[in-house]
């Protein structure tokens, strides 16, 4: 892994250069550049900012948050940008809450199977494409020490903008590996001793009374369509999330919480 550069010695320069005529840098729901990754807001950018794997094209900052990063110690790898906030407010959405931080970054790297340390608890995830839901399973993944997320290089959202706020740093800490076919990676999970248990409103069993033993793989499917046949079949068993008021569904993103919950305890209860 290449050094990371130092903390700038220059004292930043104030311009509104890099942010004048139109608008370069999307909200998510517009494609980026495969190699390039938008962050916004205080978590996203300084959890990337501490993170020596993330490569920083172009770090623009209000004075403010300039601060906050000083204050909080936190080193910065390029020269930034400052600017006025109403300079960020045009380069984003208006629902976009950036806090004083944007930044340009090289996308992380995604690994295959056989690169990660996989222990205990590994998320699978089958063609979920809502980047504010896949942003909040990262980030609950990362709270609960997920060693990794799997989903499929194609039908998943890229790991950019409203995603990575979503995420709230968790992109920082949990790697996602993209596979061509998600039915031989849940395989190859198995081989690695893993029991996979899929979430599915049929499930023999409510999540919280299955046996589940480490290490584990949960299986979620997209909104709607659930998990698809051939991901079921790969599935060691199908437990369900009994809920006892009237709404009898989560969000997935809730649903991957809970799940992430029973889980945890019940792998740590055994030891």
């Amino acid at each position: 892994m290449a050094e990371r550069p130092g903390k700038p010695h220059k004292k930043p320069q104030k311009s509104n250069a890099a942010l004048t005529g139109r608008r370069v840098f999307g909200h998510d729901g517009r494609k980026v550049p495969l190699d390039h990754t938008i962050l916004y807001g205080w978590h996203p950018v300084s959890e990337a900012l501490k993170n020596p794997a993330r490569r920083f094209r172009v770090l623009i900052l209000t004075e403010n948050a300039l601060h906050r990063l000083q204050e909080a110690n936190i080193e910065l790898p390029v020269q930034p940008e400052i600017v006025r906030p109403d300079a960020l407010d045009k380069k984003l959405t208006p629902d976009a809450v950036h806090q004083g931080l944007f930044a340009v970054t090289d996308a992380l790297p995604s690994p295959g199977l056989h690169e990660l340390a996989l222990n205990k608890l590994v998320l699978v995830l089958d063609q979920i494409t809502d980047p504010h839901n896949f942003g909040a399973i990262v980030r609950t993944a990362a709270a609960f020490n997920v060693s990794a997320i799997v989903t499929t290089a194609r039908h998943s959202p890229e790991a950019t903008g409203v995603l990575a706020k979503s995420a709230s740093g968790g992109l920082e800490h949990v790697p996602i590996a993209l596979v061509q076919n998600l039915a031989r990676a849940m395989n190859e999970l198995k081989e690695r001793d893993f029991a996979l248990v899929g979430l599915a409103e049929e499930g023999e069993n409510d999540l919280s009374e299955a046996k589940l033993t480490s290490p584990l793989a949960l299986v979620l499917g997209a909104e709607g369509k659930g998990l698809r046949q051939l991901t079921r079949d790969s599935c060691d068993m199908l437990a369900r999330i009994d809920l006892s008021g009237a709404i009898k569904s989560l969000n997935v993103s809730n649903a991957a919480a809970l799940a992430l919950y029973v889980a945890d305890r019940a792998i740590r209860s055994r030891g």
